[in-house]
């Protein structure tokens, strides 16, 4: 059995967004020898759901420093919502999206997880709106129409919440967050916050020595 890279992230997290790319190229260069997995931590649940405005001003400034640090860039989309203030902040739907999508093509996880950030953080789109599932669907040449239909079953949903449980079990307090799993119960945590890919890989690379030497 490979080691397993697991990504704990939130679909509305602007850090993870600028962690994006970095996990994606992760992904790229290490499936050969890791298997990866991704987790929703379920950073926006119950009463901390809401528009913008209400839940997060804050986003109105801080996405400048995100840019700053990561050199990702937030889209003129995004920008327009984070103006009007209303688009409304959930992870339960991107959560349970994400294990729909699992359901289908468990090894491409890390894929969805930027898809859904860019379609959020770059063209501004709703985490609830689910166009943007569709699109995903598409992508990966899912049917659009099922992949909706299993978002609306309860199987998907307490997935989800199981997800968010397992986050707290790795004691992740912050997004994101990644470790290496080498057996049932050894992980090493290998990025908590953003993290450059240089410093990722290195970790990656002395867990790897431990591990199978």
């Amino acid at each position: 059995m490979k080691p397993k890279i697991i990504y704990v992230y939130d679909a509305l997290c602007g850090w993870c967004y600028g962690f994006s790319p970095v996990i994606k190229s992760v992904y790229e260069r290490y499936q050969d020898r890791f298997d990866f997995d991704v987790l929703s931590g379920g950073m926006m649940l119950g009463s901390r759901t809401g528009p913008i405005e209400v839940v997060a001003p804050f986003i109105k400034t801080a996405y400048h420093t995100v840019e700053e640090v990561t050199g990702v860039v937030f889209g003129e989309g995004f920008l327009r919502e984070v103006e009007k203030g209303d688009m409304i902040l959930d992870s339960e739907k991107p959560a349970i999206g994400l294990c729909v999508f699992k359901s289908y093509h468990p090894d491409k996880a890390i894929l969805f997880a930027h898809d859904i950030q860019n379609c959020i953080n770059f063209d501004g789109k709703g985490p609830n709106d689910e166009e943007i599932y569709r699109l995903i669907a598409v992508n990966f040449g899912i049917d659009p129409d099922e992949f909706v239909r299993k978002m609306h079953e309860e199987e998907f949903k307490q997935a989800a919440y199981y997800e968010f449980a397992l986050a707290k079990q790795l004691q992740v307090s912050g997004y994101p967050a990644a470790f290496v799993q080498a057996a049932d119960n050894q992980f090493y945590m290998i990025a908590k916050g953003f993290t450059r890919l240089e410093d990722l890989e290195a970790r990656i690379e002395n867990v790897w020595k431990e591990i199978t030497t």
